[in-house]
């Protein structure tokens, strides 16, 4: 089956590197115009801009302040003319022990929630507002595996910003399904990307590998492909769904 997504737009946020990058690069292999946000990353996604080809363009933003997160949205609206699909992948994993001292351990919790869930909630209401005029759109959030088995305690901030997360795409599912606005939820398991080198370097790649069903790692290439079907609208009657992509190790 092939999917084509010519003559749409899509926004995938933390897509200089890891997931965002497979997947911005599924959707221009696809067909789809894609905006690639990036917070510090420029030179990695304007690498990745060349390599998709005309169709993409880079966009700057730091998603912990909220200020940004709406400049960001206007700024690929103002020159898309349309965005169809919103991909929420953007994210941080704070390791932050409990024996942390207190303001040192909020400021974790704080930055990790501003990320992780409240600049997808700032986007998605942007871009409920746009597709409403626009007869609909596509919201999809990747979320995490840790949404619903839990984490490391050094990571509870992570795993409650990702099941707020699932809770807020259920939310839109169902609120907006009627004005053609579909959103999904991809949650990945243990990945191989940049942001789990910490996790990796502190439990080891033996003590990850032991955790899932499969004989290798989940890659971000392995979750690419469902964010594209998702986009493709050939999905739609599982809005509001969880997709699990974690090799095994946890599935709800």
């Amino acid at each position: 089956m092939r999917i084509d997504l010519g003559n749409t737009s899509v926004l995938v946020t933390g897509a200089s590197r890891g997931i965002g990058a497979a997947v911005a690069r599924a959707m221009g292999r696809a067909g789809a115009r894609v905006a690639i946000h990036f917070r510090d990353q420029r030179q990695q996604a304007t690498a990745l801009a060349e390599q998709i080809g005309a169709s993409a363009e880079v966009f700057q933003a730091d998603l912990s302040r909220t200020e940004e997160c709406d400049a960001l949205w206007k700024a690929v609206v103002a020159r898309f003319g349309r965005v169809n699909t919103l991909v929420n992948n953007a994210g941080i994993a704070i390791s932050s022990p409990l024996e942390s001292a207190t303001g040192e351990w909020l400021q974790a919790w704080d930055t990790t929630m501003a990320v992780n869930l409240r600049a997808p909630a700032i986007l998605s209401r942007l871009a409920i507002e746009h597709f409403r005029t626009r007869g609909g759109g596509r919201i999809i959030n990747i979320s995490s595996r840790a949404a619903f088995r839990g984490d490391q305690p050094p990571y509870l901030a992570y795993a409650a910003s990702k099941g707020g997360l699932v809770a807020l795409t259920r939310s839109i599912a169902r609120g907006f399904g009627k004005a053609g606005i579909l959103a999904f939820n991809v949650a990945p398991g243990f990945t191989r990307t940049d942001m789990a080198k910490d996790f990796l370097d502190e439990y080891g790649e033996d003590y990850v590998a032991g955790d899932i069903a499969l004989e290798r790692l989940t890659e971000p290439e392995d979750i690419a492909p469902f964010v594209v079907f998702l986009a493709s609208g050939l999905g739609d009657h599982s809005t509001g769904c969880t997709i699990d992509v974690n090799a095994g190790s946890y599935v709800h």
